[in-house]
């Protein structure tokens, strides 16, 4: 009885230990697969991340490339696709961009031909930027201002943003200009800018034009406001009647001066890709502006402006001292400009 009792003992303690055992197994297999499964997740997720982005930098290689535009190899320079950092040009990022300045002086016609060039809608004028000294103060504020024009990033009425073909503003030469020319002419090359020259024929008419503007500057004639442009035959009129008296001692040496400093610029800019045009051609002949169209490669458009010419008729009734005038240009290199006129 005592042995049988020792055997049965016996049996549930083998019995035990190999349950123990096989536990022991079991929790070793279930942890192996465990690891295991982490291990094969681990590499499914670096698969699926891998392949994300090789699609992602898949996508950015197909939209980077724009197809070669149809232009000749001497174009090539002026052909820009700019990527503003304020917003995205979208369907347009393929459309190119051609950068222009206008080149002029005070009371020359610029501001009418701008408002022609601003009624195109591909093209971007940004008016004379550089009349807030700030941004000519030196030259590393006039490229940087530069930059941002013709990186599409600068705002106002006349942005076109995406759709926009041809961009540029308004530089009076005496805007900081002149002063650096050799940089600003470097500028041009190096990105491919050209320039629309746009000068008076008679400057003893700009002169006058400049001493009016200058009187209503203090004056301001129409009910308080100074206006350099007018919109309305009735405005212009009225300051129309207002006659300045021009110094005749220093007359000729004025309009030299002027001359000179036309003739200094031309000379300056002129290995810069330009077009040279004339207010009065452009007031007599207004297909002037299809040939800027043409140099600016955009599409041919009909091109307005609400502007009204100021001073209209014969120099004689615009200044109070005409006798004056006659007589100290009479005989001079000067004297044309008594009897040049032009009609519109």
């Amino acid at each position: 009885m005592a042995d049988d009792l020792s055997s049965f003992t016996k049996d549930v303690l083998l019995v035990k230990g190999l349950k123990n055992s096989t536990l022991v197994w079991r929790l070793i297999v279930l942890a192996f697969a465990m690891v295991c499964g982490v291990y094969i997740c681990s590499i499914c997720l670096k698969q699926i991340s891998t392949g994300s982005r090789i699609g992602f930098l898949d996508i950015n290689v197909i939209q980077k490339p724009c197809p070669e535009p149809n232009i000749e190899p001497w174009e090539i320079p002026y052909v820009h696709y700019p990527n503003p950092k304020t917003y995205s040009r979208e369907e347009c990022r393929c459309h190119p961009v051609r950068y222009f300045t206008i080149l002029s002086m005070q009371r020359s016609g610029s501001g009418w031909f701008e408002t022609f060039l601003n009624s195109h809608p591909n093209i971007s004028s940004n008016g004379e930027i550089f009349s807030v000294k700030v941004r000519r103060s030196n030259i590393t504020t006039i490229t940087e201002t530069l930059d941002t024009i013709y990186n599409l990033d600068w705002f106002n009425s006349a942005s076109k943003n995406e759709c926009t073909a041809a961009v540029g503003l308004k530089w009076m030469l005496n805007q900081g200009l002149m002063q650096h020319h050799e940089q600003i002419a470097e500028y041009f090359r190096i990105h491919g800018v050209s320039v629309i020259f746009l000068f008076r024929k008679n400057l003893l008419r700009r002169m006058i034009s400049v001493l009016a503007n200058e009187y209503d500057k203090n004056a301001k004639i129409l009910n308080g406001t100074h206006k350099s442009h007018v919109h309305s035959p009735k405005e212009a009129e009225i300051l129309a009647k207002y006659k300045p008296t021009l110094n005749s001692t220093l007359l000729i040496k004025n309009l030299k001066q002027v001359n000179d400093t036309t003739t200094k610029a031309l000379e300056s800019f002129k290995s810069t890709r330009h077009i040279m045009l004339y207010y009065e051609d452009v007031v007599k002949n207004r297909t002037k502006l299809m040939d800027v169209l043409e140099f600016l490669k955009v599409p041919q458009v009909n091109l307005k402006s609400r502007q009204v010419k100021i001073h209209k008729g014969s120099l004689s009734s615009q200044v109070e001292n005409w006798n004056d005038v006659t007589k100290t240009l009479n005989g001079t290199q000067y004297e044309s400009f008594l009897h040049e006129d032009y009609r519109r």
